[in-house]
Parts: structure tokens; C-alpha cells; sequence
């Protein structure tokens, strides 16, 4: 990998892992269109502990005070005692779902998972839900209804619901943060609220399966001193960016919608399949 592919990928990681456009389909799309070779899961994966250091340092507040509470409710014996100790282990438990389908479809996830075709399905399917989402929230407008707000409002099923689609992120072009967002509004989040704790939900996950990934590809990811060097570019890259990426969506969720990333999505996803029809035709022609 070049030191240019790392810049690239590295921004664009950044950029879209916390934005609702999927970053696994984005770093899958974006080589494919500058004629470069897929970077992999095990890259992306490991360029995910820049994104992961993001959510570290933008959220620090709430990560150090869901640990304090959580250390106090497991001493006292309280875990559900603290709205930061029953915050924390709703966390633990929605990351779950991922980690265990995660564990059991790794081979499915790290090959066919990332079929363009498959990809444009699920940009597709990430979609739906997003409307949905914003359907819901707009019918409870028109109600006089308005979201939860705030991490105290969090409930176990906001969370275990969040965790189950988080899974769907698993598959390149779902969106992790589209479809815990999408679920956290149905369940009756406000939009802001809803990102601030799929960001939250996010650590485990994303910490876990980048570094399990980085190890387990270690020699194949850092083979050589340019290899090393793409890592840490496109890590730090992902990191810095990711950092903005988080504290621009927080503030822009306060008063929009997820609307213009709906149809964005849409426009993708509708290229996308356009460009694997024409590629599977022109397939054809060659060996007709």
C-alpha cells in the first residue's frame, strides 16, 4: 500500500465511520473506483483504533464518568444503582449481539461480505431503516412527542435493540451508526441522544475487533517498514478526522434530520448497482 492509499483511506475512514454512509462500504468503494486493491477487513479493521481513539477523546466526559460509575456499582454491589453504572452495562450488554455473530461469520465477513453486489444491498437496506426512523420521529411530532433526551433516558431495550442492529454493520454498506441511530430514534431516542450513545456503543466493539483483527494479521499488515508506515499514516489520519466527524454530527443532529445522509445513501446505493450490472454484462459479453 502507497502513502497516498493510506492519506486517502484513512480519511475516508475517519470521515465515515461516525457519519451514517458506512465506512466499510465507503473504504470498499473508494479503491474500487481509483482502480486500487481492496485493503482488506484486517486493514480497515486496524485503522478503526484511530476512529476508536476519536471517540476517546470526544467523549471523554461520559467515558470517565460511565467508568467511575460503573467501578462504584460494582464495589457497592449496585450495578443498576447510577444512571452511569446502568448506562455502562447496557453498553456491555448490546455489544453482545456483535461480538458473538461477529466470532461465528468472521471467514463470511472478511470474503464474500464484501461483494460489491452484497454492498449495495445493504446501503440499501441501511436506508429503509434510516427513513423508517425518521418517519416514526416525524409521527411523533405531529403528536406533540419529542424523543428522550439525554443518557439518563437510555432504557435496557433502547440499548439491547441498538445492539441487535448493530450487527447488521457486520456487512459492508449497513452503516453501524446509521442503523443504532435509525433503532435508538424508533425506540423513542431523540436523534442526538441516539448518536451519543451509539458512539458510546461503539468502543467495545470497534476496540475489540480492531485489535483482534491487527494481531491476528499483524505479519501481513506490517511486512514491511512502508507497510508500518501506511498503518500508523492511516490511523492517525482516521483518528483526527474521526474527531471531527463526531463533534460536527452531534451538532448538526441538535436540529436536522437524518434525511440529506438518506438520500445520499440512495444515490450511492443506485450507482452501485448500476456499476455491478454493467460490470456483470460486460462479464458476459467477454466470455459469450
Amino acid at each position: 500500500m502507497t502513502l497516498l492509499e493510506a492519506v486517502v483511506l484513512g480519511l475516508v475512514q475517519g470521515l465515515t465511520e461516525f457519519l451514517p454512509i458506512s465506512s466499510t462500504a465507503h473504504l470498499r468503494l473508494v479503491p474500487a473506483a481509483l482502480g486500487w486493491d481492496d485493503p482488506g477487513a484486517a486493514y480497515s479493521a486496524l485503522i478503526q483504533c484511530g476512529t476508536l481513539a476519536a471517540v476517546l477523546v470526544a467523549m471523554r466526559h461520559d467515558v470517565a464518568a460511565l467508568a467511575r460509575g460503573f467501578l462504584k456499582g460494582v464495589i457497592s454491589g449496585r450495578p443498576w444503582g447510577s444512571v452511569e453504572s446502568r448506562v455502562a452495562v447496557m453498553i456491555a450488554l448490546g455489544t453482545l449481539p456483535i461480538v458473538v455473530v461477529g466470532l461465528a461469520a468472521r471467514d463470511f465477513i472478511r470474503g464474500d461480505a464484501r461483494d460489491l453486489g452484497l454492498v449495495a444491498v445493504a446501503l440499501l437496506g441501511g436506508t429503509i431503516l434510516m427513513a423508517a426512523a425518521e418517519l416514526v420521529c416525524l409521527a411523533r411530532a405531529r403528536r406533540s412527542q419529542g424523543g428522550r433526551d439525554g443518557l439518563e433516558a437510555v432504557r435496557l431495550s433502547d440499548a439491547l435493540a441498538m445492539g441487535l442492529t448493530q450487527v447488521l454493520a457486520l456487512i459492508p454498506g449497513a452503516s453501524r451508526s446509521g442503523t443504532t441511530i435509525s433503532s435508538g430514534m424508533i425506540t423513542g431516542l431523540d436523534r442526538r441522544t441516539a448518536a451519543r450513545f451509539s458512539f458510546l456503543l461503539s468502543l467495545p466493539a470497534v476496540g475489540a475487533a480492531g485489535l483482534l483483527e491487527a494481531w491476528q494479521a499483524r505479519h501481513e499488515i506490517l511486512a514491511t517498514g512502508d507497510d508500518v508506515l501506511a498503518a500508523v499514516v492511516g490511523t492517525l489520519i482516521a483518528g483526527v478526522a474521526g474527531y471531527a466527524s463526531i463533534r460536527w454530527l452531534l451538532r448538526m443532529l441538535t436540529s436536522h434530520t437524518l434525511w440529506p445522509f438518506i438520500i445520499y445513501r440512495l444515490v450511492l446505493a443506485g450507482l452501485l448497482a448500476w456499476a455491478v450490472a454493467t460490470q456483470a454484462g460486460l462479464t458476459r459479453s467477454i466470455t459469450a
